[in-house]
């Protein structure tokens, strides 16, 4: 399976927010990169997958408290 990048729309509003996920992100398998836009209105959430499905990054961002819904 090749790596293939996946867009959530978040409420993971500043830096704060971001460390709050960063580890689990981190040790994800299946992630092999991620960032958040937090500048962008939409917090875009955008991740390089290879093995991992959306509903297991949605299920680890709002484990954390936070929402998230795959965009675009």
């Amino acid at each position: 399976m090749e790596n293939q990048e996946l867009k959530f729309k978040t409420n993971l509003n500043c830096g704060g927010c971001v460390s709050k996920v960063q580890a689990d992100l981190d040790n994800a398998v299946g992630i092999s990169n991620w960032n958040v836009d937090i500048s962008n209105a939409d917090k875009i959430l955008t991740v390089t997958v290879n093995g991992i499905t959306e509903k297991e990054i949605i299920a680890i961002i709002t484990s954390k408290g936070f929402k998230a819904e795959s965009f675009g």
